[in-house]
């Protein structure tokens, strides 16, 4: 695909190509919230997608969408995490070598799942952008083929895919609440469900520490963010300076971003723990997360998207109970 418009045929298309490949996971009533709001309050568990979150939508499109001969050598990609470990399941799947390279910020739970789906491991710098150096190199010098995280026509149509599942689910959605770091997500999600249900409002939800693509909105272009250490840290690392598609995408489609603390991130994962019975991790916890601090307003049936739940189990504990202390 082209630098041409993603349109939505590129996602329906991806839908076909991903049957039978992953999940059309569910979409569930949060009586909890819908009681906070005042409005009713759904829940889109992408948590329960194979590999824990809705990265393997867009790395398998993609991945199938390259030739077998560009695939020779392997594959290679940087990876705050969820992105490495849906691309080490799709290329495992396809019988192809892979390389994941990621920053010394991953948390170690997220590593070691990408282990154990047996790619190869690099960790480079402090950043996704150090992490990107070594990709460009293994690209250039070795022959690798490469599945960028977000900034991939095939990987935001894959990941559009879910825009097309939750207007399904609820065709009189108002709100749709969508976690924002790269853009390939909300991108694809927005491109898909608005273009089903052009008066749907849709808002990216990010951290306070870090938020490239809110900083990136606001300055009209692409910008470097310093990566900071965060309970959303599948949210970290930067858009790319050259960026083709979500910087674009993210500025023509959304109709707000919200920022969150680390503390409000942290009552998120607690109430999807205490509330609704899910394990998510803090990427995924900030629609809830918005909700729960009010710096939403929804208007009508709402939508949040929990986008994963690859969580280092004894850091949930201590939120869960009280007990962690909150990055600065």
């Amino acid at each position: 695909m082209t630098e041409r418009s993603i349109g939505l045929e590129d996602v329906f298309r991806a839908r076909a190509r991903l049957a039978g490949r992953i999940v059309a996971t569910p979409t569930v009533a949060s009586p909890s919230l819908t009681a906070r709001c005042g409005v009713p309050v759904f829940l889109k568990l992408e948590t329960r997608q194979t590999t824990g979150s809705f990265k393997l939508r867009g790395a398998t499109n993609a991945l199938s969408a390259l030739p077998r001969e560009a695939l020779a050598t392997g594959v290679a990609a940087a990876s705050t995490g969820n992105h490495g470990r849906a691309l080490a399941h799709a290329a495992a799947q396809a019988g192809v070598r892979c390389i994941v390279c990621m920053s010394a910020l991953v948390p170690a739970n997220k590593v070691e799942g990408i282990r154990a789906l047996g790619a190869e491991i690099r960790i480079v710098g402090r950043s996704q952008d150090d992490a990107q150096v070594e990709v460009d190199r293994l690209v250039r010098e070795e022959g690798f083929a490469t599945v960028p995280p977000f900034d991939h026509a095939e990987v935001i149509a894959g990941q559009g895919t879910l825009g097309l599942e939750i207007v399904e689910a609820v065709p009189d959605a108002e709100l749709l609440l969508v976690p924002l770091s790269g853009g390939g997500l909300i991108g694809g999600v927005a491109l898909a469900a608005k273009a089903l249900r052009p008066g749907l409002r849709v808002i990216g939800v990010s951290m306070e520490r870090g938020a490239a693509m809110h900083a990136s909105l606001k300055a009209g272009r692409p910008v470097q963010v310093e990566e900071l250490e965060t309970l959303a840290d599948s949210l970290g690392g930067g858009i790319g300076l050259a960026n083709r598609h979500t910087h674009r995408l993210a500025a023509s489609l959304l109709d707000d971003v919200v920022l969150l603390t680390e503390a409000e991130i942290a009552a998120g994962i607690e109430h999807a723990y205490s509330a609704e019975q899910e394990i998510v991790e803090g990427a995924g916890a900030v629609g809830i997360a918005a909700l729960l601090a009010g710096k939403v307003t929804p208007r009508g049936p709402t939508i949040a998207l929990l986008s994963g739940r690859n969580i280092a189990m004894d850091l949930h504990r201590r939120i869960i109970t009280g007990g962690l202390p909150c990055p600065a």
